[in-house]
């Protein structure tokens, strides 16, 4: 712990200086093979060489002018996002939870412009996972981050992932929208089934309401497409990314079609920073590398071979582990009971990895991450369930 730091993070016992593809040095030079890649951020890996050229280029050039003026930069990123999706029109801000928050405003007032001033709620599952500022939390179906800041803001309701009658028991004159993770990522890697994705969208086209998708993790290539929707059978009318979409620089979108968008007119909402040049530069070659040429038929193939690596190891270890999901790379690999220090003794090992809820590893490389560094992974994973094994039985 620094004492000038907010103790807001239980921080791993490590202090990284450099990086570089897909692996991270600390102040010690030793080397550490990334498997977390910043949070499902670093996509294309560590300072990847043309995304830094392009923001030291555009850093040099212009910095900040705020949005009551147009930037190159903003408009070319724009340009790639909606030449490559459903939408037509993208609002930028800096993170997940502020694309969540600004389609939660446009859904809003959707409602309100198409059904009246009741029509307001949102919708959304258990497990869950929106972004931590009042709104995104109150849409979030995990009651354990809501401890300590109730009341939370009214006008959330949740049900179970892949219920359809429990969705359409929930839903009402007051609905403005139903939001849904396609992929639930810091919920446990939880795909969500096709027929209830197609239930959602019936049901948003019927009441004429908005299907929001939350792509800030399984977007921008993770999942083996350039966004997640596209590996099911329905398109959303929102959508949300950030993450991987600076590869490291701060940057978040939401996306929509032109006259779902036209619900938020000039002055209904705005962000200082949003599409800020140089976040922008670099979004526009990650957007380029990402989705150029066979990028994303390696990532299926390095996901898949990754996902049977990991079921290797689970038939190696039934006692331990119950259940290997995820689609691309991210992929999650459930113990049957926490181990709460497995991601500690996977670090101490050369390898980061994230552990949710205590026995969850999931893990979101870089998609650059090789077979080869994937064998090293499965390797050091061997070791580490093999000596919890023994502990288990005492030995």
């Amino acid at each position: 712990m620094h004492p000038a730091i907010a103790n807001t993070y239980t921080r791993f016992p490590v202090t990284f200086v450099a990086g570089s593809g897909c692996r991270l040095f600390d102040e010690n030079g030793k080397e550490y093979l990334d498997f977390a890649a910043g949070i499902a951020v670093c996509s294309l890996g560590h300072c990847h060489p043309a995304v830094t050229e392009a923001a030291i280029r555009q850093i040099v050039e212009l910095v900040h002018v705020s949005n009551l003026y147009w930037t190159r930069p903003q408009m070319e990123v724009a340009e790639l996002l909606t030449s490559k999706s459903f939408a037509d029109q993208v609002f930028f801000c800096n993170s997940g939870a502020e694309a969540m928050e600004a389609a939660i405003k446009l859904a809003r007032r959707h409602g309100h412009d198409r059904h009246g001033p009741d029509c307001f709620e949102v919708v959304s599952l258990i497990g869950s996972f929106h972004g931590r500022t009042l709104g995104a939390l109150a849409a979030t179906g995990q009651p354990v981050y809501h401890a300590g800041f109730e009341p939370m803001p009214a006008g959330f309701l949740h049900v179970p992932a892949n219920d359809v009658q429990a969705l359409e028991g929930a839903i009402s004159r007051r609905t403005a929208a139903v939001l849904l993770e396609p992929i639930q990522g810091e919920g446990g890697v939880r795909p969500l089934d096709d027929a209830f994705l197609l239930a959602a969208r019936r049901i948003c086209d019927e009441r004429g309401i908005l299907l929001v998708f939350d792509e800030v993790q399984a977007g921008i290539g993770r999942t083996g497409t350039l966004f997640a929707y596209e590996q099911t059978p329905v398109v959303p009318d929102v959508m949300c990314i950030a993450k991987a979409l600076g590869n490291g620089l701060p940057i978040g979108a939401m996306l929509a079609r032109r006259d779902i968008m036209s619900h938020l007119p000039p002055g209904s909402h705005a962000s200082t920073f949003g599409g800020n040049p140089v976040s922008c530069a670099a979004a526009r070659v990650v957007l380029e590398i990402v989705s150029s040429g066979d990028f994303l038929a390696k990532v299926r193939e390095t996901g898949a071979y990754l996902r049977s690596r990991l079921d290797e190891v689970a038939g190696r270890f039934p006692e331990l582990v119950s259940e290997v999901r995820g689609r691309g790379l991210i992929q999650a690999m459930e113990l049957k009971a926490p181990r709460p220090d497995l991601a500690n003794r996977l670090l101490e090992r050369g390898v980061l990895a994230l552990l949710g809820h205590g026995k969850v590893l999931r893990l979101v490389p870089p998609l650059i991450i090789t077979k080869e560094e994937i064998d090293v992974l499965i390797t050091r994973l061997m070791h580490v369930l093999k000596e919890t094994q023994a502990l288990s039985c005492g030995l």
